[in-house]
């Protein structure tokens, strides 16, 4: 004969008691209903929320039998004891550094293509740049790149990396780009058209970011596509105050980004 659980009971007999358990930090469980598994990161007033292995965040009510633990039901209750504390991270999801002081700037720099660039690395990556020293610049643009790269002359004790908008093969970018040819340079970037792309559209409650006919201003069209004001320095601080962690941006900056903080700092105490 097939055998069931002993939870699943004929309706006509009563359900066996199911334990309660307290709702602790890093108590790994499974949402009956939507089969989501993941650590319990934080407890509220009649909510649990979860962090499943690829840091997604899942808020749950804590209902009566709405958990399994290895595959067993139970009921979710606060504890308690007051919760352990985490290592706090920064926003771009390093550990932080308590009452870490910024560091003397390194000769090296990393620079963007415009302003708003700056303000998004500066967000995400700032407590991590300050600790290493690393200054950020921006550039009003890449068109003169091989001539900017000559003027600061990179050595082995001053790196320069510099963030590309739109670097996708075939594209104006893609060949500035390849006409720098320092060894102590790292020129590598995203694909996007503008950075306001490589903000996550759920970020800001949208779909997905429109598309805008070529030959058309992109932040304009985008503005006027989503009903925004036609200001294009409003929209951004909006876009920007979406932004309150690596989780916010999309996979493609934030390699290029990791990758020339290492460039610039790896191999100097």
């Amino acid at each position: 004969m097939r055998q069931y659980p002993a939870d699943l009971t004929p309706p006509w007999k009563k359900r066996a008691a199911v334990p309660e358990v307290a709702a602790e930090v890093d108590l790994v469980v499974e949402e009956v209903d939507t089969g989501f598994c993941g650590a319990v990161v934080r407890v509220e007033a009649g909510t649990v929320t979860l962090e499943d292995r690829f840091g997604k965040h899942r808020v749950f009510p804590m209902a009566p039998r709405g958990f399994l633990i290895d595959g067993a039901p139970v009921t979710l209750v606060r504890s308690g004891r007051p919760a352990p504390q985490r290592p706090a991270r920064t926003a771009s999801g390093s550990v932080a550094v308590p009452g870490a002081r910024a560091r003397v700037a390194r000769a090296g720099r990393i620079y963007v293509e415009g302003r708003h660039d700056a303000e998004l690395v500066e967000k995400v990556w700032g407590d991590d740049l300050r600790v290493e020293g690393v200054v950020v610049e921006y550039l009003e643009g890449v068109d003169d790149l091989p001539a900017i790269v000559a003027e600061f002359a990179p050595g082995p004790d001053a790196r320069l990396g510099v963030l590309v908008d739109h670097l996708v093969p075939g594209s104006k970018e893609s060949r500035i780009a390849a006409a720098v040819t320092d060894p102590h340079t790292l020129v590598v970037g995203h694909p996007f058209v503008d950075v306001w792309q490589a903000v996550k559209p759920a970020a800001l409650g949208i779909a997905a970011w429109p598309r805008v006919p070529r030959g058309q201003d992109w932040k304009t069209g985008v503005c006027t596509a989503l009903g925004w004001p036609p200001h294009t320095g409003a929209a951004w601080q909006h876009v920007l105050s979406r932004v309150h962690s690596y989780r916010d941006l999309e996979p493609e900056l934030l390699g290029p980004v990791e990758h020339l903080i290492d460039h610039v700092t790896v191999g100097f105490s």
